[in-house]
């Protein structure tokens, strides 16, 4: 989470690193997140194919996002999780350098011509954030300057001042920003995020889906292998710029059309705070229906006939099950193991190779390699 805490002393020296004081600390909710996983997933930490080894997990090279993946490791493996002699995991820091090619958690740093293309690529989603502002942020500034007669704050000014609300919650707990902005002015502020994600690396920028395949299609090979094979768990640390991507290349929450930049859409399902708030996770789960006296599995869709012995992928995104657009027929709305790969790789076939589309050379990596255990 990036912020800059107003209260401290030193300011430059906590900016762009994870918060450490407040209730919502991101100390304290990594912290969180990895013992509720615990919670949820001892039976995998404590397996017999996973107690005679490190389990290795990855961190893109961002302090933040490294110390994130830390405190969630001493929630989830332990205290302990890295000490000598009595080391659970291993972290692994995959660098966010442009040489890495494909072979990224980063790939908005890799993918030349993102980074290169002005009118459609990195700075796209600024460009239509600008025009949807324009349309909602005018009104608060004539609303300031009634009172305070010359004074007009700019639309970025405005802007960065609603950002500060957030920002200021994180590490302080309250913030005073907060409440000079009507429900309405916030409802508009929320609408800014969910565009300002959805054109800079979301479904409505040309080169997100590329990006996010990446990871996309490493993990469904890993899924598709299964726990024998590959290991039963894997776990990633990234920006919420890089988790937007991939829910592109899945296409996990579909709009029929591109977001308006012109008014505030008020239906839809592409929500960016209820997909990648602070301490956001996407969950993979491969589940095993094996033998039971119980030949049928139940579903709020009916009975879905016999499924033992089957294996199905189900995604929870935030603590909530989101079911695939086109492929939820398994239990608790999980889609059929093949079916998903299947549903991946024709993903991939629909987006195209990353390195013809970020206009990287031949000899540039071709996909990640080093997600294993």
């Amino acid at each position: 989470m990036l912020t800059e805490d107003s209260s401290a002393s030193e300011p430059s020296f906590h900016h762009d690193q994870l918060t450490t004081t407040g209730p919502y600390a991101g100390t304290l909710s990594a912290f969180t997140a990895g013992t509720k996983l615990r919670t949820r997933y001892l039976p995998l930490l404590s397996s017999p194919s996973a107690s005679h080894r490190l389990i290795n997990f990855w961190a893109s090279d961002c302090n933040r996002v490294i110390e994130t993946a830390r405190y969630f490791a001493a929630g989830f493996f332990g205290l302990d999780w890295d000490s000598p002699g009595k080391a659970a995991a291993k972290l692994h820091i995959v660098p966010e350098t442009p040489e890495r090619g494909a072979d990224t958690l980063t790939p908005g740093d890799t993918c030349l011509q993102y980074r290169q293309d002005l009118l459609t690529g990195r700075d796209y989603g600024l460009m239509q954030l600008s025009k949807y502002r324009s349309t909602y942020l005018p009104s608060i500034s004539a609303r300031f300057a009634a009172p305070n007669p010359g004074i007009r704050f700019t639309d970025e000014e405005i802007y960065s001042m609603q950002e500060m609300c957030g920002f200021e919650v994180l590490v302080r707990g309250s913030s005073a920003w907060c409440n000079i902005f009507t429900h309405d002015e916030w409802l508009s502020f929320e609408y800014a995020r969910d565009v300002i994600h959805y054109y800079r690396t979301g479904p409505g920028n040309r080169y997100g889906p590329a990006m996010g395949w990446l990871w996309l299609n490493a993990t469904a090979e890993l899924l598709g292998r299964g726990p024998e094979k590959s290991g039963r768990l894997f776990f990633s640390f990234v920006h919420d710029g890089d988790i937007i991507p991939m829910l592109a290349a899945l296409n996990l929450f579909p709009e029929k059309r591109h977001l308006p930049v012109t008014r505030r859409r008020t239906d839809g399902v592409w929500r960016t705070s209820q997909v990648v708030p602070m301490n956001g996770r996407i969950l993979f789960e491969r589940l095993s229906c094996g033998p039971s006296p119980h030949s049928l599995i139940h579903t709020s869709k009916g009975t879905v006939g016999e499924q033992r012995g089957k294996h199905f992928i189900r995604i929870n995104v935030n603590d909530g099950i989101v079911a695939l657009p086109t492929c939820d027929t398994g239990p608790g709305s999980s889609c059929p193991l093949e079916d998903f790969l299947t549903l991946v790789g024709r993903r991939g076939q629909e987006i195209g190779d990353f390195r013809e589309i970020c206009g990287l050379g031949g000899d540039a990596p071709a996909g990640i390699t080093f997600l294993h255990q």
